[in-house]
C-alpha cells in the first residue's frame, strides 16, 4: 500500500507533463493563446518542476519527508483546481507554474521515501522497478487520459482530474507511510534561484532561436543570462556549507555518469512524445482519443522492460541494461527517421515505438538504482531530487533543442514546397495562403514530416551518447551486486 501511494503521486506528477499536450488546440481556442505563447502552457510546468526539484529534495531531508510529501501534493491539487478554473492565458500559466512547484516538492520526496520504506535488496529493487515504470510510462498514460477527457468532457478536466486523485493520496499517506527522521540544516534558496533562472533562460534561448533565429538580440541575451546564472549557481554551491546540490555527488563516476545518461534519455523521450503526437494528429489525422490510444503500447512495453531489468539486476548488475537500453532507444529513434507522409501507424510507427519503449524501461530502473547507490540516508532526498531534476531539465532543454532543429528543417522544406504549391494551386488556394501563410495538405504534411524526421535524427544521437557514457563511465563493483541481492556489505 505504501508503494501504491508513492507510485500514484509520481504518476500524477509525471503524466501532467503530457496530459495537457492533447488539449493544447482546445486551450488555444478557448483562452486565445497565440502559437508562440501556447508552448508555455507546457514549459511553465516543466521549468518550475525541473528547476525546484533540488530544493524539494532538500526540504524532505530537513523537515521530514512525509510532511513535505503531503504539502507538495496539496499545493499541486490547489494549482490544478485554479488552472481548470482559469479564465485567461495569464491565469492558466500562473497555475501551471504553481503546479510545477507542487510537483517539485512531492516528486523527489516520493523517491526518497522508497529508500527509507523498503529494505535494500530484492524488495527495494522491485519497488524501484515499479517507480521507474511509472516514471517512464506516465507520459504515454497522460496522452491517453488527455485524449479521453478532451473528447468526452472538456479540456479543463485534464487539470480537474488531479483534484480527487491528489486528495485520496493525501488521506492515505498518514496511514501507510511513516515519517522519516529529520536532519537539521538550512535551505539553499540562492542556489535554487540561480539554477532555476539559469535553466529557464537557457531553454527560452533555444525556443526563441527556433522562432526568431540565432542572431536575434533576445536569443543572444537569453544565452548570456543563462551562462551568468549557471556560473553563479556553481559558485554558490561550492561555497555553501549545505548546498542544494552537493557537488561531491559528481565525484562518484557511476553517479555522474547516471546523471549524464538521464539528461540524454529525457531529451529523447520528451521529443518522441511531442513530435509523434504532432505527426499522428496532423498527418495521420487521428483524433484526441485515437492519438492517446496510439501511445498505450508504450506504457505496457516500458513496464515489461522495467520488470525484466529489476529481476535480472542482481545477477548481471545495471551496466548491461544501461548500455543495451540506450542502444535500443537509439535504434527505435533511427527507425522513426524513415517516416514519411505515406507512413501508417501499424507499418511505420508502432514497431520503432515499441523498440524505443523496451530500451527506456530497461534504462530507468537501472538509472534509479545507480543514482541512489551508496548515498547516505541524510542525502537521499538531494540525490533523488538531482536525478529527477536531470530528467525534467534534460527533457525541457532537449525538447527546446529538438524544436530548434525541427524549425530549421521545416523552414528549409517550406522553401521547396511553396513554389510547388504555387505552381499547382487554384486562385482561391493562393489567396487563402497569402492571407493565412499556411499551406494546405499535402504540402503542409511534407513540411511537418521533414521537421519531425530531422528532430528524430538528433534524438537518436542523444541516446547514442547515453550508450557511450554507460559503456565508458559506469563501473559495477562486486559489492554493488551484493547490495542488489540484499547481502551484507561494508558501508559506503
Amino acid at each position: 500500500m505504501a508503494l501504491l501511494v508513492i507510485a500514484s503521486c509520481q504518476l500524477m506528477v509525471v503524466l501532467d507533463i503530457t496530459i495537457v499536450n492533447i488539449a493544447l488546440p482546445q486551450i488555444q481556442r478557448s483562452l486565445e493563446f497565440s502559437t508562440t505563447t501556447l508552448s508555455w502552457v507546457v514549459n511553465a510546468y516543466t521549468l518550475t518542476f525541473g528547476g525546484l526539484l533540488l530544493l524539494g529534495g532538500r526540504a524532505g531531508d530537513i523537515l521530514g519527508r512525509r510532511r513535505v510529501f503531503v504539502f507538495g501534493i496539496l499545493l499541486f491539487v490547489v494549482a490544478s483546481l485554479l488552472g481548470g478554473l482559469a479564465q485567461n492565458g495569464g491565469q492558466l500559466l500562473a497555475a501551471r507554474a504553481l503546479q510545477g512547484v507542487g510537483g517539485a516538492i512531492a516528486s523527489p520526496t516520493s523517491l526518497a521515501l522508497i529508500s527509507t520504506t523498503f529494505r535494500e535488496g530484492p524488495e527495494r529493487n522491485r519497488a524501484f522497478g515499479v517507480f521507474a515504470a511509472v516514471s517512464a510510462g506516465g507520459g504515454a498514460i497522460g496522452l491517453l487520459a488527455g485524449g479521453m477527457l478532451v473528447e468526452w468532457l472538456d479540456w479543463r478536466w485534464v487539470l480537474f482530474v488531479n483534484v480527487p486523485i491528489g486528495l485520496l493520496i493525501v488521506l492515505a499517506t498518514p496511514r501507510w507511510i511513516k515519517e522519516s527522521e529529520r536532519h537539521p540544516g538550512h535551505f539553499d534558496l540562492l542556489g535554487a534561484l540561480t539554477s532555476t533562472l539559469g535553466m529557464t533562460a537557457l531553454v527560452y534561448g533555444f525556443i526563441r532561436a527556433a522562432q526568431e533565429g540565432w542572431r536575434d538580440g533576445f536569443t543572444l541575451a537569453s544565452f548570456g543570462a543563462a551562462v551568468v546564472m549557471l556560473a553563479a549557481f556553481i559558485a554558490v554551491e561550492r561555497r555553501s556549507k549545505q548546498p542544494i546540490t552537493p557537488l561531491h555527488m559528481f565525484a562518484d563516476r557511476n553517479r555522474a555518469g547516471t546523471y549524464g545518461i538521464m539528461l540524454c534519455l529525457a531529451a529523447a523521450i520528451f521529443g518522441m512524445f511531442f513530435f509523434l503526437t504532432l505527426f499522428v494528429q496532423n498527418v495521420l489525422g487521428f483524433g484526441p482519443l485515437q492519438a492517446g490510444l496510439a501511445f498505450l503500447p508504450v506504457s505496457a512495453v516500458i513496464a515489461v522492460g522495467a520488470g525484466l531489468a529489476s529481476q535480472l539486476l542482481p545477477r548481471y548488475g545495471p551496466k548491461p541494461f544501461m548500455v543495451t537500453g540506450a542502444l535500443l532507444a537509439a535504434i527505435g529513434l533511427a527507425w522513426l527517421t524513415l517516416t514519411d507522409v505515406h507512413s501508417t501507424y501499424a507499418g511505420s510507427i508502432l514497431g520503432p515505438m515499441l523498440v524505443f519503449s523496451l530500451g527506456m524501461g530497461m534504462q530507468f530502473v537501472s538509472l534509479t538504482l545507480m543514482a541512489l547507490s551508496r548515498v547516505p540516508v541524510h542525502e537521499s532526498g538531494a540525490a533523488s531530487g538531482l536525478l529527477n531534476a536531470t530528467q525534467q531539465v534534460g527533457g525541457s532543454l532537449g525538447l527546446s533543442i529538438l524544436v530548434t532543429v525541427f524549425g530549421t528543417a521545416t523552414t528549409n522544406e517550406a522553401e521547396d514546397q511553396i513554389p510547388r504549391f504555387m505552381g499547382q494551386a487554384t486562385p482561391a488556394e493562393r489567396l487563402r495562403f497569402e492571407r493565412t501563410g499556411q499551406l494546405p495538405a499535402p504540402w503542409s504534411d511534407e513540411i511537418l514530416t521533414s521537421g519531425v524526421s530531422a528532430a528524430f535524427v538528433v534524438a537518436a544521437v542523444f541516446t547514442a551518447v547515453a550508450a557511450v557514457i554507460a559503456l565508458i563511465a559506469v563501473q559495477v563493483r562486486p559489492d554493488d551486486l551484493e547490495r542488489l541481492k540484499g547481502g551484507v556489505t561494508p558501508g559506503p
